[in-house]
């Protein structure tokens, strides 16, 4: 993984952090499939919450040059899905998250989130 992406992975953690996202997983996809080199997964307590933790996600990179191609899912889907382009942020309240279960589709790519911790 090259430094940039591993910095512009760690800004949108930490911004997911300060915004208490919790289970937090990343998974290096670059082997598995053209569309990201990594996923980004947390999940929120309410619709509320996703938009705060999209918003803060979205700020926090722009303040280091990188800006969504794109948003879906913003207002009220229960999972809001961010585009940077080699990586994709799903940010899901807790039933879609489970109903998607992406885990289990993407599982087996290697997870590099204690690379991403702030601490």
């Amino acid at each position: 993984m090259d430094a940039d992406l591993l910095s512009r992975l760690k800004v949108a953690w930490a911004a997911m952090e300060a915004k208490k996202a919790f289970h937090l997983v990343a998974y290096d996809v670059s082997t598995r499939t053209s569309i990201a080199a990594t996923f980004l997964l947390c999940s929120v307590n309410s619709s509320r919450q996703a938009q705060a933790v999209a918003d803060e996600v979205d700020r926090a990179l722009v303040a280091v040059g990188s800006r969504a191609m794109s948003v879906e899912g913003y207002t009220g889907s229960g999972w809001i899905l961010m585009d940077y382009g080699d990586f994709l942020l799903h940010i899901f309240l807790e039933e879609p998250r489970d109903f998607y279960s992406l885990e289990r589709l993407w599982g087996d790519a290697p997870e590099i989130g204690t690379t991403l911790r702030s601490s």
